[in-house]
């Protein structure tokens, strides 16, 4: 019950500073995609399974208040979620650069899919400037945000999984 309301509330905090504060710090209309991070982390932290509910939440919250098409958004993080899954028998807490790596990955995965549905379909064809001018840089920005992030997330999950343990022993 704990995991679930601190992951509930690390989620909102992360789409509330991804709306507010870091629109305020955007740079040339980029800003870090901070739900990202959160579905990536639970994902290879935690299991595909986790991963894939995490992201789901992360882009429901994003459906709600901005999303065209409902589910949209849902549908990509949870994919995003549980392909970061995959990776959980590779994770280790204290090395960075998987985590790094994977959230850069997951963001030009989101990006692309982004440009695939809502320009490619319109016929907007011009993948470079759009690689160029808003996956790059949004993918360099969220990293840079990860690096900042990824230990609170990394911590929070460690003391969860502690808790988490401790109960159990009680009831063995």
């Amino acid at each position: 019950m704990q995991r679930k309301i601190a992951v509930t509330f690390l989620i909102i905090v992360c789409y509330l500073l991804q709306t507010t504060l870091f629109q305020a710090l955007s740079f040339a209309n980029i800003s870090p995609n901070l739900l990202i991070i959160v579905a990536s982390c639970f994902g290879f932290m935690r299991g595909k399974k986790e991963g894939m509910y995490i992201g789901f939440f992360c882009g429901l919250i994003i459906d709600i208040f901005f999303g065209k098409l409902f589910g949209f958004y849902a549908l990509i993080y949870m994919y995003i979620g549980y392909l970061n899954g995959f990776f959980h028998k590779l994770f280790f807490p204290e090395d960075i650069k998987l985590p790094i790596l994977l959230i850069t990955i997951s963001d030009l995965v989101y990006n692309m899919m982004i440009f695939i549905t809502m320009f490619l379909l319109r016929n907007r064809l011009d993948l470079p400037y759009y690689f160029i001018h808003v996956m790059l840089p949004e993918a360099i920005y969220t990293v840079l945000v990860t690096i900042l992030i990824y230990r609170f997330i990394s911590k929070l999950n460690q003391k969860l999984e502690e808790i988490e343990k401790r109960s159990a022993s009680k009831f063995v």
